[in-house]
């Protein structure tokens, strides 16, 4: 995929990894619009591709991402209450994308995530950072509230970090990212992403796809809910239904009779 002046890259390798980088390392990975339009479109069509079995989401440069490009910023504040609740539409439904995305997601956190960067390192099912990668909720110290993402980032750092960092508008440092949950992994320098990166794949890439998608969709689905009989009901309907699916029989079958299952290729 070639976007915005390659802002915007999509590769596939063989063994279906999607990698979506962000290419505007001499702004900081700052993202607009149009990028945003590039982020959703690439994210869409690796969700539905039968190739694509992990996709990564990472930047090139120094620093993950800025968040909010400025000139887009200054822009939207000119147009209309209408063209601006269309805008913030527009973010809001790339973080559900990535949010939703069936495929496992991994996020590569390489110096700072500022502002929306933040918003898309919690809808990454797994983020691995740098010792020297920092987070920061600016929006307020320009007068603005980090909305669309707050679903998620309060999600991944929990009511009582949100309330101290969305007010603070102060950086975090990766290893509070990671005592919150927000990041997964720590590591030395950038240099090691790659590698902590393709530990998670080869375990990813074991797992039964068709499983892994599920088991996504159960924990939004009995994520901050009563423990009530609906519940209880659906988890027992899950488990009933995958265990008749396809790859559910090949795993158990698999599993009884010693062998490998089929959905891995090595």
């Amino acid at each position: 995929m070639d976007n915005n002046n390659n802002a915007v890259l999509l590769q596939i390798s063989d063994q279906g990894v999607a990698t979506l980088t962000l290419n505007r390392p001499e702004v900081h990975n700052a993202f607009d619009d149009s990028i945003i339009a590039a982020l959703i479109e690439a994210l869409e069509s690796t969700d539905r591709s039968p190739e694509v079995r992990v996709l990564v989401l990472r930047s090139n440069g120094r620093n993950f991402s800025a968040g909010a490009d400025l000139g887009w910023m200054k822009r939207m504040a000119q147009n209309s209450h209408q063209e601006n609740l269309e805008d913030a539409g527009q973010l809001a439904r790339l973080m559900e994308v990535l949010n939703n995305h069936s495929k496992p997601t991994i996020g590569l956190v390489q110096g700072a995530a500022y502002g929306g960067a933040v918003g898309l390192a919690a809808c990454c099912d797994i983020v691995i950072a740098t010792e020297q990668s920092s987070f920061c909720l600016s929006e307020v110290k320009i007068g603005l509230i980090p909305a669309v993402i707050s679903p998620y980032v309060v999600r991944a750092l929990g009511e009582r970090l949100s309330r101290r960092y969305f007010l603070t508008a102060e950086p975090f440092s990766a290893k509070i990212a990671a005592d919150a949950g927000l990041v997964h992994q720590v590591v030395p320098h950038a240099d090691l992403l790659d590698e902590a990166c393709s530990r998670f794949i080869a375990q990813l890439r074991r797992n039964s796809p068709q499983a892994m998608h599920a088991a996504k969709e159960l924990i939004f689905a009995v994520s901050q809910k009563t423990i009530d009989q609906s519940v209880i009901d659906d988890t027992a309907c899950r488990i009933a239904d995958i265990r008749v699916s396809a790859e559910g029989q090949e795993g158990l079958s698999a599993f009884l009779d010693k062998r490998t299952p089929n959905w891995i290729e090595d």
